[in-house]
């Protein structure tokens, strides 16, 4: 192992026997061991899961042009994503990191770890328990089509001219359309309440759109994460599909449980930021 090698850490957690099993079986993303670095402070005990990790490829400079390069990043976010939650099923209290978050050594990483100690175990007691689960809102209305209109020339009911018929038509589709869509929205915010009352907490995401949205039909309104008692996993997807069923043009999707990454790192306070 080269000294000149950077410090990649992957989590916080609370170091404990099966912890430390955990991460002496697990490869990071650059192939490298991980292992647990502890603070000076030792009660209660903490510790980094981290990885040393070759400067070529995570220093400032080269970190930022991978960034750039979707294969490499693809395959990190994969890697970095094993040992977590290979962590997790360790069945210890995990507090994921940022991808690459990179300290030059294990001297820095062990200050960074002492200085934000009652940040980490704060957080770390919150989530202890609590698995986040995602979930996704499509929007699917059965907006019609024009082939599907009557021929504005045959239709009796407008008595009107081709031009003047064609307005009508346009009318009445807009109109079953935003009634269609109205609908959708007003059960996805029926869901959206449910899932609430079965989480304890809630975070918005942008809705993808785009390449993003991948080729599943619909328009995705909501993209939240729930953070959810592990108890409550099967509860909390019941409920959903519950208040989704039998809704025309509503597609839920639920993904998870996960490491609660969209829950770990919280606005840290002002005199904890400026130490």
């Amino acid at each position: 192992m080269s000294d000149t090698n950077l410090v990649y850490a992957y989590a916080v957690m609370r170091r404990t026997p099966e912890a430390a099993a955990a991460a002496a079986h697990l490869r990071g993303v650059a192939g490298e061991p991980v292992h647990l670095v502890d603070p000076a402070i030792t009660s209660p005990p903490l510790a980094f899961a981290v990885g040393h990790v070759p400067p070529a490829d995570y220093d400032d400079a080269p970190l930022q042009a991978h960034l750039d390069d979707l294969d490499w990043l693809e395959s990190t976010v994969r890697s970095h994503h094993a040992v977590v939650a290979a962590l997790v099923a360790s069945g210890a209290a995990v507090l994921p990191l940022r991808l690459a978050t990179v300290y030059p050594d294990e001297d820095t990483a062990r200050q960074a770890l002492d200085t934000r100690r009652g940040y980490f175990l704060s957080l770390l007691d919150r989530l202890t328990g609590h698995v986040e689960l995602g979930v996704k809102i499509y929007a699917t209305p059965d907006i019609i089509a024009p082939e599907a209109d009557t021929d504005p020339e045959q239709d009796p009911a407008t008595g009107l001219g081709v031009g003047r018929a064609y307005q009508v038509i346009r009318r009445r589709r807009q109109r079953r359309n935003e009634e269609a869509w109205r609908t959708v929205a007003q059960a996805a915010a029926r869901l959206t309440e449910t899932a609430r009352t079965l989480a304890v907490d809630r975070v918005t995401h942008t809705p993808e759109r785009g390449s993003l949205a991948g080729t599943a039909p619909g328009t995705n309104i909501g993209n939240d994460a729930y953070l959810v008692p592990k108890d409550r996993v099967t509860a909390f997807r019941t409920g959903i599909l519950t208040a989704a069923q039998g809704v025309p043009g509503l597609r839920v999707e639920i993904s998870g449980p996960w490491a609660p990454y969209s829950f770990a790192l919280q606005p840290e306070p002002q005199e904890e930021t400026a130490a």
